[in-house]
């Protein structure tokens, strides 16, 4: 078997017949595109030998299943481990798993950092017993709009590919349907850091099977943005035992925060967004947030009903705070001294009251650099009437205006000392 056919079989794509059966390489990007390669146009794969990221599109591999693999001799190894290639997608294939288990063997002999499946069908089960004690150099494994039998009963597949498994430092499943993980799979993660589970179908009864004890103890990194997660009591209890969760997004979800709950999130936690959560009051019911995250840096509550700026006394680290598309009218004084020691606040789309106070606290904050590039045409006047509609940048703010008691103190003790002394001064004068 030629090299280049190994090469295609390995990596996932051979297929008979197609329009375009060659591959393209983008010296640019150091890419490389190859669509339908069959197995008498595989020298098209040549181009590839310079790319570091190479896709595969389309796809059926069902006709190979029975296709004989042999081990690799010492030439093929030497080539394989000559490729630069650092991530390899597969896009639009129909993959049968008993031929994906047999090849996946193959890249423990090259560089490949990254493997991502996008819009594929697995299909069936495979044999992963010739994984075994195998070390694999992928260390980021992604699957977005997959299909594939569930995942529950299929132990003895993480068995034979624990060793793998345990290095493994990223993973993303997308867009996929999935319900859940098994709890055999958390635990067979040990070293992973990155989980994106968004788009997804993971329900309140879902986390705690998936993140039971003893699952992803080194989990710093879980994204479950656009889900169905309803209950934001069950999401904190569900999510108790990763110790070392540091960011977290439960944004585009339906939470309901019940007031008689509570629920201390891990004092890990440094960045929580809730951006679109759906939470129909968030400063009143997430009290125990404010208490239980002290070492919190990132806090995104955009798109929800708050009506006045949630207090960062009790946030002592906080850099971010993203609170647009709220009821937000005005910034109390105490809080805007607070504000300021912040590096990224973003409080577009509110209906701010540009009374002096309100827009002056914006202008201020503005004028330090603190508020985003939204400012300043997402901030506008929705009171008092004389200003609706005004950017608030342009509301005048002078001390003239908003505190003439300023102006008229110093005047009046100016004319005071005028009226006693001025006689005073004229005998003086005439002296």
């Amino acid at each position: 078997m030629s090299v280049a056919v190994l090469l295609l079989l390995g990596l996932g794509l051979l297929e008979a017949e197609g329009r375009r059966n060659r591959c393209y390489f983008n010296r640019t990007q150091e890419s490389c595109v190859c669509y339908n390669l069959s197995e008498e146009t595989a020298g098209s794969i040549i181009q590839c030998l310079a790319a570091t990221v190479v896709e595969f599109q389309g796809g059926d591999l069902e006709k190979y299943i029975a296709f004989p693999i042999r081990d690799l001799d010492s030439s093929a190894i030497e080539t394989l481990d000559s490729l630069i290639v650092q991530k390899i997608i597969i896009a639009n294939v129909l993959v049968p798993e008993i031929l994906l288990a047999r090849v996946l063997r193959f890249f423990s002999y090259t560089h490949v950092q990254e493997l991502a499946f996008k819009s594929c069908i697995f299909q069936g089960s495979g044999d992963w017993s010739d994984m075994d004690g195998q070390t694999l150099p992928i260390r980021s494994l992604s699957f977005h709009n997959v299909t594939s039998a569930p995942l529950t009963g299929q132990e003895q597949a993480f068995s034979s590919l624990s060793r793998w498994m345990e290095v493994l430092e990223e993973l993303n499943v997308t867009s996929s349907h999935v319900t859940n993980l098994p709890c055999a799979v958390g635990r067979a993660l040990g070293a992973l850091r990155s989980l994106d589970l968004a788009q997804n179908s993971f329900g309140d009864g879902s986390l705690s099977p998936t993140f039971c004890q003893g699952a992803f103890p080194q989990l710093q990194e879980l994204s479950l943005h656009h889900n169905n997660l309803r209950s934001y009591h069950s999401v904190c209890e569900g999510l108790q035992l990763l110790p070392q969760l540091q960011h977290l997004d439960l944004s585009h979800n339906s939470l309901v925060a019940e007031p008689s709950s509570s629920c201390l999130w891990r004092a890990s936690l440094r960045h929580l967004n809730l951006s679109n959560a759906g939470l129909d009051n968030v400063h009143n019911h997430l009290h125990a947030v404010d208490i239980s995250l002290s070492s919190l840096k990132k806090l995104f509550l955009s798109q929800n009903l708050l009506q006045a700026v949630p207090s960062i006394r009790n946030y002592p680290v906080l850099d971010t705070l993203h609170l647009d598309n709220n009821s937000i009218s005005e910034l109390p004084r105490d809080e805007l001294k607070l504000l300021r020691r912040l590096q990224d606040v973003a409080m577009a789309d509110n209906p701010f009251s540009c009374s002096c106070s309100g827009a002056g606290g914006l202008q201020a904050l503005a004028a330090g650099g603190h508020l985003g590039q939204d400012w300043p045409n997402g901030y506008r006047c929705q009171s008092p009437a004389q200003y609706q509609g005004w950017p608030v940048a342009q509301v005048p703010v002078s001390v003239l205006r908003c505190d003439p008691a300023a102006v008229a103190a110093p005047v009046c003790v100016a004319l005071a000392l005028l009226v006693l002394l001025g006689p005073r001064w004229a005998l003086w004068s005439l002296s």
